[in-house]
This record gives C-alpha cells, structure tokens and sequence, in this order.
C-alpha cells in the first residue's frame, strides 16, 4: 500500500503502531441475533496476540471436534487486541466446561447456543481503537486530514496481506495460469491476489484522476452498506449529491468473465489502468472468474480522536466487512510497526516498508 497514491495529499505524520498489541483493538460488529437453541454453541472470545485461524484451531481440541466443525465471521490479526465470535458443533448439544478454554491470551465473554454454523462475511463491520506513538507532525494538519476522511472517506485499496507475506502471489498466480499446479488453497489464494491486483490498479489510476469518490461519467454505484450495484449512470447533480453524503460510492472490476459494466469516461480510466494485465485477465477467465464490482470507496464512521500524550495520537472508528484499517492509517501519513521503516516525509519508500494486516 506505500506505493499507491494518497487520496487526500501528502503525509501529515509519521508514527508507529503495534508497539503492543493493545495499540491495534478490533471488536466484530455481529451480523445477527442467536436462535439461543440449535447445535452450534457460540462464543464471542477476546484474544491477545493470537489470529483467527490459531484460535479456531485451539477451539476445536477443546472442544475435541475437526477443525471444520468451528466457524468464525472473519479474520483477525495476530498483533492485536481482538474480539469475534466463532461457533462450535456440538450435536448432542455437551460442550467441555468453557473454563478449559480460558488462557492468558484467550477469554470467553459469552456464550450461546444457535441453530448453523457461523459463516464468512456474516458481520456488520469491525470497530477499531488504534493507538500511534511516536508521533511526529502537526496536529492541526492531522486533525484536519482526519476531518477530511471522516466527510470523504478513503480508498478501498486491498492490503498487503493479500499478496502474501514477501507480497508474490501475484507472480505465484502467473505461473498457475502458466500451467504450475497448486493446491486448491493456493489456487484462491492466487486467484484473490490477481484480482486484488488489478482492483488496486483501477483504483490507483481513479485517485489519481481525483474522481475515486466523485464518481465519473458512465459510472457504476454501490449503494453505502450493502453489495448492491446499480448503473452505469450519467454524473447528474442527484448522483453527485449522493456520493458527497456517502450514500453511494463508485466501484471498480474485480476481473473476470463477462463485459465491464461502466460507460464512457469511467470505461475509458478502466481500459486504460487494466491493459497492462493483460496475462492476469486470461487467467482469470479461463479459472471461470466472473466479473464483479466493488466500492472504490469506504466510509468512515464513527470517527473521533484524542492524544492522550503530545505523541501519541488515540484513534477510534468503525469500518465495513472487509475494508482495511491501515488503508486510514496510510491516509494520514507512514506509520509503521516496530522493525519496520515507513516512508520518509518526501514519499520515498524505505526498502522495509511497514506490512498490512486483515482486518475483516
């Protein structure tokens, strides 16, 4: 994410975060009320320092199960301060004394019984406390780049973690479609990043046009809060309206088979950010990719900030299932984590540039 452009100017601050894991606190927004009956126990955990995947794993020797039978909404980041549910299949409806469960790093705050597993993407959004330190830049700049993203929003670019931890899986995708066979797993994960990697693209070429929240001529919208898409629509006073109060944004390709949907100016911006991909967009179509859209844009709600120190910067907000929190982070300047050095004040990029997380 360092090499895309900004939305909203250059860097107004420099700061680390994730010095301990309570600086980066996520809590699910839960998508649904518990049936309280059924054979599908569900816990809502808090974990220090831990990821999805391991406590699902850890979850499931207690409860003596397959690790398929225990579900979770979305994933969560190791170096955090993290609070989700998961479920846990029990048929006969017997689960372990919960006090099993219970380390220095895992705690169960409830616990109830429903009727299905939990699926993917089954939340509303994600709250988040951020903690900076080491602040450095001028506050009345910062606060206002943060008054700035709280009417406008930031790009929705896709996170580092999409590319894998040395970010190759785009190249790992390519020798697929050449031909390399990969396990199932790896394959969507390939297939992700080939998407996620021209989506950023798109986007890229959209901010630099100065109309990634606008919208353009022929564009296609998202209705705020939901994956509803509607377009393409001429740029009339009604549309612009709706986009500047956020109850629209305008969407960008997640390629595959089928036309792209936008007309005239946007369909031209689309064409032109997507030829260089040309060997990514073979693949994906004969993987059987289909063409689908997704918010060039994500609110942010609920935003409020505090320093607690003269350099520490206290950030609180809320964003929707699968948006990024360091995409607001990147917006405000280069943080970064411990180890890892951000990008200098001139937009130079440190030859170990601070990496993302999830944070759906």
């Amino acid at each position: 994410m360092s090499l895309l452009p900004r939305a909203h100017g250059d860097a107004v601050l420099q700061a680390r975060y994730r010095v301990e894991p309570e600086d980066f606190q996520v809590e699910e927004i839960d998508g649904f009320e518990p049936t309280g009956q059924g054979e599908h126990l569900l816990l809502t955990v808090e974990k220090r320092g831990m990821n999805t995947s391991f406590a699902a794993k850890r979850i499931a020797r207690w409860a003596g199960i397959q690790d398929m039978g225990v579900g979770y909404a979305g994933m969560k980041d190791r170096h955090a301060v993290t609070r989700q549910r998961f479920s846990v299949h029990f048929p006969k409806r017997v689960a372990p004394d919960l006090a099993g469960l219970v380390s220095d790093d895992l705690r169960v705050l409830a616990s109830t019984w429903h009727n299905r597993k939990l699926p993917r993407g089954a939340l509303k959004g994600n709250r988040f406390v951020l903690r900076l330190r080491d602040v450095v830049g001028d506050r009345a700049a910062v606060e206002a780049r943060l008054e700035a993203i709280a009417v406008q929003g930031i790009p929705n670019y896709f996170g580092n973690q999409r590319f894998g931890r040395e970010g190759d899986n785009v190249e790992a995708a390519r020798r697929m479609f050449a031909g390399q066979r990969v396990h199932r797993d790896q394959r969507s994960i390939y297939l992700s990043a080939a998407r996620s990697q021209m989506f950023n693209a798109a986007l890229a070429a959209r901010v630099m046009r100065g109309d990634w929240a606008s919208g353009g001529e022929g564009e296609v919208w998202m209705l705020d809060g939901t994956q509803s898409v509607f377009g393409p629509e001429p740029a009339t006073d009604e549309i612009r309206a709706r986009a500047a109060r956020q109850d629209i944004h305008p969407t960008g390709p997640m390629w595959g088979l089928g036309e792209l949907r936008p007309q005239a100016d946007v369909r031209s911006a689309e064409d032109a950010a997507l030829a260089p991909f040309a060997d990514l967009r073979a693949g994906l179509e004969a993987a059987g990719m289909k063409q689908e859209r997704r918010a060039l844009r994500v609110r942010v709600a609920d935003l409020r900030w505090q320093w607690p120190e003269p350099d520490q910067l206290l950030l609180e907000f809320t964003l929707p299932p699968g948006a990024y929190a360091t995409g607001l982070l990147e917006a405000l300047g280069d943080v970064a984590e411990p180890g890892r050095g951000p990008r200098a004040v001139d937009g130079s990029v440190a030859p170990d540039t601070c990496a993302d997380e999830p944070a759906e």
